[in-house]
């Protein structure tokens, strides 16, 4: 197995603290945002052997299975990151598998440069993810009842939301949420900034359901999304929850540090909460219009230990173990690829001894016992 050497992202959103506490070291007073383990192209992961890109490519079948290859091709399906949020990150969705393609086709044959700050589709992949919480996680995920939105938004006394509140209260669920995130989006900027401003003031006065926007307003003064997500849940997870977030489904992260994992993409439109590009049509064609519960997901125990998150794709399954002090050995083989992240306490795996923040790349078949006092999360594919 190969010990993982991993690029850590700086975007302008991140934390500065919580990346530097989990490994140990002191922060620089920049941001340091997600700190990411695989085989994508933007940063791979390196090991003694090459990049994890290059290790991989010289020799699929050996590294991730005859059967993973023969189900997702020569790459690794996954990208694994540690994620923390000092601010809001943008108001996002994915599209489905079908979607992706079709986008990514589609700007292929009108040329549009895979870079421009106006493409859509980077890839021809959809993008699932999960995001497993270490520390209290506050993120939004999904839309409300029409209902609840409409007396979350009339609860601020801003006669401007007025329509809004109409619109979701007089009109079928589906039809309601289209209705009212297509006319946030599409105001005209400076009414919607006037509009912004008296219902970030109102929820500043009354705090409590409301903080969580004011929140949002201070880091995005006169953004529409800040109305756009208020027709979403805010969920706050606790050590060891997790969301799991499916095509259609819009959500944003808020703050604080997690274990994140998603199908090797890099497709996202963005509803709001950004200066970056707002397709508007393009967004309103991947939104799934329906109201969800968030879907707040606890580990499945197995009896020798494995706590799993269950989802329903298979391009990823992430696991993780809680290792008790004096605890058994517990053997990880698997016939598909691995990557084993320690995130509390001190784990060993094959010669390796990790510590928070350490992983390694575990070939499919490759002997993988592990053992300590900690915590360890797996990552791997159904195959």
């Amino acid at each position: 197995m190969d010990r993982l050497d991993n690029t850590i992202r700086p975007y302008a959103w991140g934390s500065t603290t919580a990346i530097p506490q989990l490994l140990g070291v002191e922060p620089t007073g920049e941001p340091q945002a997600e700190m990411w383990m695989g085989a994508h192209p933007g940063a791979p992961s390196r090991t003694d052997r090459g990049t994890l890109v290059d290790v991989i490519a010289a020799a699929p079948e050996k590294e991730l299975g005859a059967a993973a290859v023969t189900k997702f091709g020569p790459s690794l399906p996954f990208l694994l990151k540690i994620l923390a949020a000092g601010a809001p990150l943008s108001l996002q969705v994915h599209p489905n598998l079908e979607q992706a393609q079709e986008g990514y086709e589609e700007e292929e044959r009108r040329g549009v440069p895979v870079d421009a700050p106006h493409r859509n589709y980077k890839d021809a992949n959809h993008k699932p993810e999960l995001i497993c919480a270490l520390t209290e996680f506050d993120g939004l995920c999904g839309f409300r009842d029409p209902r609840q939105a409409a007396d979350l938004l009339d609860g601020l006394g801003v006669d401007s939301l007025k329509p809004y509140v109409d619109l979701l209260r007089a009109h079928p669920e589906d039809a309601a949420l289209r209705e009212v995130l297509t006319a946030v989006l599409t105001a005209d900027p400076e009414e919607m900034a006037r509009t912004v401003a008296e219902a970030t003031a109102a929820c500043a006065r009354l705090g409590g359901a409301y903080t969580a926007y004011a929140d949002l307003a201070h880091h995005y003064p006169g953004d529409p999304g800040v109305i756009a997500a208020m027709l979403l849940h805010h969920v706050r997870l606790q050590p060891g929850e997790a969301l799991y977030l499916g095509a259609g489904i819009p959500h944003a992260y808020l703050n604080g540090l997690g274990v994140e994992i998603m199908a090797n993409s890099d497709n996202v439109l963005r509803c709001g909460l950004t200066p970056k590009h707002v397709d508007v049509p393009e967004l309103l064609h991947i939104v799934r219009f329906q109201p969800s519960d968030p879907g707040v997901l606890r580990p499945e125990a197995s009896p020798d230990g494995e706590e799993v998150y269950e989802t329903p794709i298979d391009e990823f399954r992430l696991s993780r173990y809680v290792l008790p002090e004096g605890g058994t050995t517990h053997d990880l083989t698997r016939a598909t690829p691995q990557i084993l992240l320690c995130t509390a306490g001190s784990v060993r795996t094959g010669e390796h001894e990790l510590r928070p923040g350490q992983s390694v790349f575990v070939p499919a078949g490759e002997k993988a016992e592990v053992s300590g006092t900690g915590t360890l999360f797996r990552a791997t594919v159904v195959a």
